[in-house]
């Protein structure tokens, strides 16, 4: 039986690909993003597998609308798809209060947004997927990345707890964690940067920004092979609540791990001394 699937984001890029993935699997895809143009362009005619509706992620009611289009068109919401975001990278001292907002908006509160308009479904059909798009970045904190990271560190925490509150209901949440994949997030649609430069970072920020651009389009990991991932995942009988994709973010994440366990062996002596006596 074909599921149905509701992706974010899904004009260019992972987005993008995971819809043709579920396509091509049999299944129907509603496809959003801000702009019914960039969707067509992205993935061609609209078809009966295929509606594709505009949706701000950070629009309450248009999220609810969608939802709601999407079961009356298909019947029911199976997967959810949650990869709308963006980059905004700088060193924390060079952004302002308007870029973590706007960072926040869209990679968490957006993400929020999305999910309480479907999780009524889904509920009610006590089923469903929920794929969370972090990043390697919600494993690790780097340099030049302290909002992007600190969103995706967010949407970790927030996708923990709540695959906790609905498995009584017969649903799954599945924290996807990319490393560099070869998609546009490198591109200057994709990315924004802090532009008030303070002189002390002058010499750091030229090099690294230098190394983001020279990593574009020569990033490991595939993104067909990604989405093909997902549409595995989405038949498992018992989903992960986390997905390492791919080589950079499998070996990253193990580096983190043993790095926590070094702290907390180092310091376990201080740490078991504080409860009362």
């Amino acid at each position: 039986m074909a599921r149905t699937w509701f992706i974010t984001g899904a004009t260019r890029g992972l987005g993008v690909e995971i819809a043709k993935a579920a396509l091509r699997a049999g299944d129907n895809v509603v496809a959003t993003g801000r702009k019914h143009a960039d969707l067509k362009a992205s993935l061609g005619a609209e078809s009966g597998p295929l509606l594709m509706l505009e949706q701000d992620v950070t629009n309450a009611d248009q999220a609810v609308s969608t939802a709601a289009a999407t079961v009356q068109r298909f019947g029911s919401i199976d997967v959810l798809v949650n990869n709308a975001g963006y980059g905004h990278l700088g060193f924390f001292e060079e952004t302002s209060a308007q870029d973590v907002m706007a960072q926040y908006a869209t990679n968490v509160f957006g993400l929020f947004t999305v999910t309480r308009a479907i999780l009524p479904i889904m509920r009610a059909a006590r089923s469903g997927r929920i794929f969370n798009l972090s990043s390697v970045a919600g494993v690790r904190g780097t340099e030049f990345a302290s909002l992007y990271c600190s969103s995706k560190f967010a949407v970790e925490g927030f996708s923990e707890s709540l695959a906790r509150e609905v498995a009584p209901f017969g649903m799954f949440v599945t924290i996807v964690e990319p490393g560099p994949f070869r998609t546009d997030f490198l591109s200057r649609e994709s990315l924004r940067f802090g532009a008030m430069a303070i002189a002390d970072y002058d010499a750091r920020r030229e090099q690294v920004r230098a190394a983001f651009e020279q990593r574009s389009g020569k990033q490991p990991g595939d993104p067909v092979k990604l989405s093909e991932a997902l549409v595995r995942l989405a038949g498992e009988s018992a989903p992960p609540l986390r997905f390492i994709a791919g080589s950079f973010a499998f070996e990253t994440a193990n580096t983190k791990l043993a790095q926590v366990k070094s702290d907390f062996d180092r310091w376990r002596e201080l740490s078991l001394s504080l409860d009362y006596s």
